[in-house]
Order: C-alpha cells, then sequence, then structure tokens
C-alpha cells in the first residue's frame, strides 16, 4: 500500500496523472460546456444576416 502524499505535495507529473484518472468519469467535455463570448466576431451569423437581407 502506498503512502498518502498531500495533493500539494505531489510531483507535476503525480498530479498530472491523478487528475486525468479523475477526469474519466466527467462524461462530457468541460472545453465544450463553455458559453460563447459575445464580443467574439461570428462569421456564421454575418453570413445568415447577408442572406436574410437578400431576400
Amino acid at each position: 500500500m502506498k503512502n498518502f502524499i498531500p495533493y500539494e505535495k505531489l510531483s507535476k507529473r503525480e498530479r498530472k496523472a491523478h487528475d486525468a484518472q479523475r477526469r474519466v468519469s466527467w462524461g462530457m467535455s468541460p472545453v465544450t460546456r463553455r458559453p460563447k463570448n459575445p464580443a467574439a466576431y461570428d462569421r456564421a451569423k454575418a453570413r445568415r444576416r447577408e442572406r436574410d437581407e437578400a431576400d
């Protein structure tokens, strides 16, 4: 049995492995759950607007 080592004292490599092992059970990607930035330029939105104005 391994001795308990606090998370803060683990090496960078061991923390990365620990985090990856716990991340397996999330069931979804946190990257895809981020809201869209309203200030960012959206090409698709601009194309839809042009198409609607042409009609």
